[in-house]
This record gives C-alpha cells, structure tokens and sequence, in this order.
C-alpha cells in the first residue's frame, strides 16, 4: 500500500493566527497542479482516506486537490498532524490505520516540519528531507511485514517545471 505525505501549498506570511494563514493564489495553482500529477500514480485510481491538518492552509490544500483527485472513501481532520506533531505517533497511528482498514493509499496533507520528519519515520537512516511547499513524498508500505520505503518525492518545479 502507498502512503502520501503532502506538505500544504504556498501560504500568507502573516494572519491573526499561524492556524489562520490562508494559501495564496500561487499556493493554491501549484497544489491543484501536484493533485493532477499525483491523480496518475495513484494504484488503482483510487484513494482510500485523507488525513488533513486542521490549519487553514491545510484544509485549502485539500480543498484545492479534492477537486482534481478520485473521490475518497473518508476524509478526516486530524488535530495531531499540525506542525509540530509527533512524527513518531503519527507514524504509528498510520500503520494502525493500515492494519485495521486495510487501505492502498492514505494521503496526508500537512506542515513542516512533521511532513519531512513523518517522511523519515518510514526509511532507516533517512535524513527529513526538504519539502517545497505542495511537494509530496510517496512511501511503500507492506501492513504484513512493516517494512517501508520511500518511493519518490516530487515538488511542484519538478512536476510542473518552474523554479519554486
């Protein structure tokens, strides 16, 4: 099964609040843009559960690619993968998601640092990697074994070719 791990579209520097800052028009283009690319590798067209961060910019983001990606079959706001979730209980409670559902693909739709330290909880040795705002890392994961792998990561200058 596939889990992906997307870090929310460019965002507002400032608003009343950090859980507040809304995307901007580029946030939300390069998000949409990220959607239909992911919408191809997806095994099987399908996508089985969104997680998403209850920060503005989160929703939006998901928002932005709902409308472009194959409807899910349950889409829920989690309150612990905002920017300083825990990456290790994240990483736990997806692979308890995993055993319990039995889903092909999970998307989770968060900030930085989480998403770079969560992409990391699932390959030894593995520096958290950079994430561009938009950018998704895709990880196999076997609910048998337990055994993962980062598969690929992708940022919208890569996928959509401009500089970010």
């Amino acid at each position: 099964m596939r889990i992906y791990i997307m870090r929310h579209g460019e965002a507002h520097t400032f608003a009343a609040s950090d859980e507040e800052r809304p995307l901007t028009d580029r946030g939300e283009q390069q998000s949409v843009e990220m959607a239909r690319w992911l919408a191809q590798e997806l095994p099987e067209g399908k996508l089985d559960l969104v997680l998403v961060s209850p920060y503005l910019r989160a929703q939006q983001t998901w928002s932005a690619c709902a409308a472009v990606l194959p409807e899910a079959k349950s889409v829920l706001t989690e309150d612990g993968i905002t920017p300083y979730g825990d990456s290790e209980h994240v990483a736990s409670y997806l692979r308890a998601l995993v055993s319990v559902d039995n889903p092909t693909s999970i998307l989770l739709v968060s900030h930085l640092p989480l998403v770079g330290y969560l992409t990391a909880e699932f390959e030894a040795d593995l520096q958290p990697p950079m994430f561009p705002t938009s950018s998704i890392s895709c990880i196999e994961y076997n609910p048998e074994t337990e055994q993962s792998e980062v598969l690929w990561m992708k940022s919208p200058s890569q996928v959509m070719g401009y500089a970010s």
